[in-house]
């Protein structure tokens, strides 16, 4: 297959009739030919981080063995205006009945898709975005066998009005797998009121901050610095594993490193990352001792928090993990950019600190079979009792100190 950019399209016209946008599904082409149009399309958009070439360079790289992506291609009079990949997993539901799921973004492979795709939906033109993931998915279920289902993960709010509105036209059924929101903190609504964002949180959370801080600073100057190459990144990023392995080891669970593909993953993504100033490795510390990493990311002038590592101590009264967020806040503020982004799962950090949030969910869309609602059935009565397990564990579970 042979795909070329598109470079007729000047970028700047908002089309509000897409037209007629034609879809098809085709064997990947070779990396560099992928990375090519990706990025000149990718140039044309406004998707998220997750769908960047930052992010799916890697993840096309290191993927699992067995795993066979196809490229969605949407185009329009010619043009080409959306890409996707979708990876297909053979399943039988209950044993029995053959099926295919089509995977967005996602492998089915459930170690390496811990590394967690958030933010989904189809990378278009910023012209005609809605009706490009619209036909897309339109075309999608309209092959999808009786037994077929098209798995929808960490969708954006876009990409799930999309998902419902081919439902609605086919006749499907969108089923929620997993609900989630995102939380973050919109700075302009911060600017808006004074700049001052500490002024904005509640009197028990600015209070703990604040005495973090002033006993942080007791120690000697507190500093908070990202990582200016990559070399300083990689050290940054090594001292951080171990503080975030500690926590959660705290707590009796793996945490995000146990996972094998995690590593080599971001270590390719700090390395592209780094020098763009789209990957940002934030160090915190007091006295010249290490009190918290951050592990963000930077994109269209939002940040998101991807992962933290933080020296927790006995003294109850001392947050890193909260300090360091609000450290990361401000310097996002004075750098003018417009959000500080927590993103999915929740956290206790996430309510004291934000002052914006959407839900976030992870969709499957299919015909409407009994043998579909059967399973949905069962996948919910799952989650019950998981989460009841989960608070029965916590009870019995110390838990980790400070935020």
């Amino acid at each position: 297959m042979s795909i070329r950019p598109d470079t007729d399209a000047d970028g700047t016209a908002i089309v509000t009739e897409p037209g007629e946008i034609d879809i098809a599904l085709h064997a990947l082409p070779p990396a560099e030919a992928l990375e090519a149009v990706w990025t000149e399309l990718e140039s044309r958009s406004n998707s998220s981080f997750f769908l960047s070439w930052l992010w799916i360079g890697p993840w096309l790289a290191l993927m699992p063995a067995g795993v066979d992506p196809q490229l969605l291609v949407a185009r329009r009079g010619g043009d080409l205006v959306g890409l996707a990949l979708l990876c297909p997993r053979r399943r039988r539901r209950f044993g029995l009945l053959r099926g295919c799921c089509w995977m967005l973004h996602e492998t089915g492979d459930r170690t390496y898709d811990r590394l967690f795709m958030e933010y989904n939906g189809i990378l278009a033109d910023r012209r005609f975005a809605d009706a490009v993931a619209e036909a897309a998915m339109l075309w999608l279920v309209g092959r999808l066998g009786n037994t077929d289902e098209l798995v929808l993960g960490g969708l954006t709010a876009s990409a799930e009005r999309a998902a419902r509105r081919v439902a609605a036209r086919t006749g499907h059924t969108l089923q929620l797998r997993t609900a989630d929101s995102t939380q973050w903190v919109d700075l302009e609504k911060v600017r808006a009121h004074g700049g001052r964002f500490r002024d904005g949180l509640g009197r028990n959370t600015r209070s703990a901050v604040n005495r973090t801080e002033r006993l942080y600073r007791a120690r000697g100057p507190l500093e908070y610095r990202v990582a200016a190459t990559v070399e300083e990144a990689m050290e940054d990023f090594a001292a951080l594993e171990v503080l975030h392995q500690a926590g959660w080891q705290a707590r009796g669970q793996a945490g995000a490193f146990s996972n094998p593909a995690f590593r080599p993953f971001h270590e390719r993504l700090i390395t592209a990352g780094v020098p763009r100033g789209a990957v940002r490795l934030c160090r915190v510390s007091a006295g010249g001792g290490p009190i918290g990493y951050l592990y963000n990311f930077v994109h269209h002038d939002r940040v998101l928090n991807y992962q933290g590592g933080f020296a927790f101590e006995p003294d109850n009264r001392l947050k890193p993990g909260l300090l360091s967020h609000v450290l990361a806040i401000e310097e996002a503020l004075a750098r003018g950019e417009e959000a500080y982004d927590f993103m999915s799962t929740p956290a206790g950090h996430k309510p004291l600190l934000s002052n914006a949030d959407q839900p976030m969910n992870w969709l499957s869309l299919g015909p409407d079979r009994l043998s579909r609602r059967l399973e949905a059935t069962m996948r919910q009565a799952r989650g019950v009792v998981g989460d009841a397990v989960k608070r029965t564990l916590r009870g019995w579970t110390a838990p980790a100190k400070g935020i």
